[in-house]
Order: structure tokens, then C-alpha cells, then sequence
């Protein structure tokens, strides 16, 4: 398991779609991936979730892969929400 905290940037003005984007970004990989933040954990691969969870400019996050390309996944996703 491989897990990083991040401060998400404003991927709203990086990404014309940054939810669909990113839940895309996640289900590239066979790891599943967490998102966490005050208390909520939410499946990166859920829609559903990410809209909900809603990542927005400032928020703190802990990503957190667990499975054969988690490193890899974990680069995805922070590179994704710090706009890389």
C-alpha cells in the first residue's frame, strides 16, 4: 500500500471536465485508489464518489493505492490534482 498527502490545485481551470477526467485517470490502473479528506474516503473509480467528494483548490488529500501498479497510480493522481 503507498499513500501521499497532497494540497489540490485548481483543476478546474486545468481540466474541461475534471471529475469524468480523473475517475478516468484512475480506472487506468488495476490498483484500487482512495481518496481521502475530513474523515471521508471515497473509490477514485466511482463518479458517483468524486463528485461527491468534489476536490476543489486547497483541499488536503491522501491518495491511497494498494496494488501492483500503486506506485504508478499514485503519480497519476497527484499529477492530476496539483496539475502537473
Amino acid at each position: 500500500m503507498s499513500k501521499k498527502e497532497i494540497v489540490v490545485s485548481d483543476v478546474e481551470k486545468e481540466h474541461d471536465n475534471p471529475i469524468a477526467e480523473l475517475v478516468q485517470v484512475a480506472c487506468k490502473f488495476d490498483s484500487e485508489i482512495i481518496l481521502e479528506s475530513n474523515n471521508r474516503k471515497i473509490n477514485a473509480k466511482s463518479i458517483m464518489g468524486i463528485m461527491a467528494f468534489n476536490p476543489s483548490n486547497g483541499m488536503k488529500v491522501n491518495i491511497v493505492a494498494n496494488g501492483e501498479d500503486e506506485a504508478e497510480a499514485l503519480d497519476a493522481m497527484e499529477k492530476f490534482l496539483v496539475c502537473e
